[in-house]
């Protein structure tokens, strides 16, 4: 099994999201666990539900 790309890292604040091949962060804060995101973007990355998953995080933090 491969080791997985993005992972969600528990940071003061709230979460965000580690980009292992790039040694740095993707993405914004989030107060929330993005369970979701993280599954996708390691699975088909499939830019619409992406998309539709940020936007829902996003709107969890308002």
């Amino acid at each position: 099994m491969s080791r997985r790309r993005y992972v969600a890292r528990g940071v003061p604040g709230g979460y965000r999201i580690w980009d292992n091949k790039r040694q740095r962060w993707w993405g914004e804060l989030y107060e929330l666990c993005p369970d979701d995101l993280p599954v996708e973007l390691n699975g088909a990355a499939d830019y619409a539900r992406v998309t539709a998953l940020l936007k829902r995080y996003r709107a969890l933090k308002r």
